[in-house]
């Protein structure tokens, strides 16, 4: 962990041009947030965006969209202004990453965006569980493409929760039986209750037949699971998994 206290900071003039966004280590960016900014602009109001210095350019820490309005309400010619930023120098990109979390704990961030750039600072939950995502041949991406999770949250819960390989093993069941379309929220975390609680009972191939050969795939699955929630008002994740071992 860095200790940022020990790194120094100017205040400086940034060419516009010069500055860069390292993807690993920022949000991306929402168009409909510049256009907003954009609209709404005022000079005295901007800020100082956090930059760092680095390989000839300077790469937004924090404050890419402020950047972009601004570059939006110049219009042409944006190219032969500079900015005022807070710029520091010389900092990693896996530092980059650090301060850009730090700075954004009281900014609505998602949490895919936020598990990302913990991922580049090095954080080791994260990093274990994207090494435990991998270990069974899937991606953390957002979307809905095959061979791809999007629900960070849970699969850090279940992470903390067991540990790696529970969460691998969860993964590739649901993979098995439904793809893409059972890696939701609810119907991981239930999975992974299930492989917790009947840890060497639990016989993993024939858990994919059974499920394979559901009537109704996923939606049966869950239809049970709210069945049983409603009878017995437990967590929905529970009643996954109850719903999984009834089948």
């Amino acid at each position: 962990m860095t200790d940022f206290s020990q790194l120094h900071s100017s205040i400086k003039l940034v060419p516009l041009v010069k500055m860069r966004v390292c993807v690993a280590a920022q949000r991306d960016l929402q168009q409909s947030r510049v256009d907003f900014l954009t609209a709404q602009f005022d000079p005295e109001m901007f800020g100082y965006p956090v930059v760092n210095q680095r390989e000839g350019h300077f790469y937004i820490i924090d404050g890419q969209h402020r950047v972009n309005a601004v570059k939006a309400y110049l219009g042409g010619g944006w190219e032969k202004q500079s900015v005022s930023c807070r710029a520091y120098e010389g900092m990693t990109e896996k530092q980059e990453a650090e301060m850009f979390d730090r700075l954004n704990n009281v900014l609505a961030v998602s949490a895919f965006y936020r598990f990302r750039v913990r991922v580049t600072a090095g954080r080791p939950v994260e990093c274990a569980v994207k090494k435990a995502v991998e270990k069974c041949g899937l991606q953390i991406a957002t979307g809905k493409a095959e061979g791809t999770v999007s629900a960070v949250g849970t699969l850090v819960k279940v992470y903390d929760r067991s540990d790696a390989a529970t969460l691998s093993r969860a993964l590739t069941i649901i993979n098995t039986s439904f793809g893409v379309m059972g890696m939701s929220n609810h119907l991981i975390d239930g999975v992974a209750r299930v492989c917790t609680r009947y840890n060497g009972a639990l016989n993993d191939g024939t858990a994919v037949e059974k499920l394979r050969e559901l009537r109704g795939g996923v939606g049966q699955l869950m239809a049970k699971a709210n069945l049983l929630r409603n009878q017995t008002h437990q967590s929905t994740p529970e009643c996954v998994a109850a719903a999984v071992v009834d089948v």
